[in-house]
């Protein structure tokens, strides 16, 4: 369990978290939600909590929460992830729940193309673990394994404000062929590892589909000081770019002015960690020029030019600062051994 003033494990800051709402996760089934559904638990905004509202059968909780079990047995609810992926811990709040939260929960997991039925195979990875009042709760995964569908079951009931299922999209390589791809995408695998500065947030830049207003994308306080802001992520694979989209949709007083991009290939490079990738990112090979950008508008660079050969790494510029609602890098999976 982690209480305050404890910084979580390290699954949970170098993951994605495949249980989110707005990359594509869904509820599939549920024992109960008479008192709050479970789209509510996947939910990426912080849970909150509303003094003296009420619905039609009770207080109303952000969240999943059952009702008061009278017979044997416990509830639980059945996620589909946004991707299959390889799962490294969860994240289980129970932020606001107070007399209210279960005494426990497990959490399984399958992989269920079709999606999981009376004969789906179900394997434990997380054993009955005990849950305390509003606090967040972390627990690591061991597995390898690819999983589709996830199982959290409470005991007896009770509610679950948030879940987080933190881990790493699976690509399937064959499936992908030479076909391009958005090679910086989250359910691919793409992973923002440093940047500058997220003042108004940071985690939806490689989200699918276009923002869907200010807060949705990646946006820098207003500098005060000489320099720019940047970005660094890591490519879901080492692929060679072809087509560069950057988006400001919904930022009109406050887009950046201009934007470049850097890219690097470190397949080779026996260091992974952000802060010695960050060091070098100033020095990697400029792959497009600075470019200007205009308001609430689709920017699109074409790579015909740049032949820049495979790169597993980027760093976005915007100069001097502001806000970007999307980056796409689009390219094809370098074939293994190739140059």
């Amino acid at each position: 369990m982690t209480t305050d003033g404890v910084s979580p494990p390290e699954f949970a800051l170098n993951a994605i978290n495949l249980a989110s709402a707005a990359l594509g996760a869904r509820p599939v089934f549920a024992t109960d939600e008479f008192f709050a559904p479970v789209e509510r638990m996947l939910q990426d905004a912080p849970p909150v909590y509303h003094p003296g509202v009420y619905d039609e059968n009770g207080k109303w909780m952000d969240g999943w929460e059952t009702r008061r079990r009278r017979g044997p047995g416990n509830d639980h609810a059945i996620i589909a992830l946004a991707a299959n992926g390889r799962i490294r811990g969860f994240e289980v709040d129970t932020a606001h729940f107070t007399g209210n939260y279960p005494s426990a929960c497990a959490i399984d997991a399958c992989l269920a193309p079709d999606g999981p039925d009376e004969r789906t195979a179900w394997t434990e990875l997380v054993c009955a673990r005990p849950l305390g009042p509003s606090a967040l709760h972390h627990f690591e995964a061991r597995s390898e394994a690819v999983w589709s569908h996830v199982r959290l079951r409470i005991y007896p009931d009770g509610g679950i404000a948030r879940l987080k299922v933190y881990g790493t999209p699976a690509l399937d390589r064959a499936a992908i062929g030479d076909t391009a791809v958005d090679l910086a995408s989250s359910l691919l695998g793409g992973r923002i590892i440093a940047y500058s500065n997220g003042h108004y947030g940071h985690q939806r830049l490689l989200a699918p589909g276009r923002g869907i207003n200010m807060g949705d994308g990646w946006e820098t306080r207003r500098r005060r000081e000489p320099g720019n802001d940047w970005i660094v992520v890591k490519l879901a694979a080492r692929g060679a770019v072809e087509r560069i989209v950057v988006d400001t949709a919904h930022f009109k007083g406050n887009y950046p002015d201009a934007c470049s991009l850097q890219a690097a290939d470190l397949s080779a490079a026996t260091c992974e960690l952000a802060a010695s990738i960050t060091a070098s990112s100033m020095f990697w090979r400029e792959v497009l020029p600075q470019q200007k950008l205009s308001a609430d508008s689709l920017h699109t660079y074409e790579a015909h030019e740049w032949a820049a050969g495979p790169v597993t790494h980027v760093r976005f510029n915007i100069f001097p600062d502001g806000g970007i609602s999307r980056l796409r890098v689009f390219g094809r999976i370098a074939k293994a051994g190739s140059p």
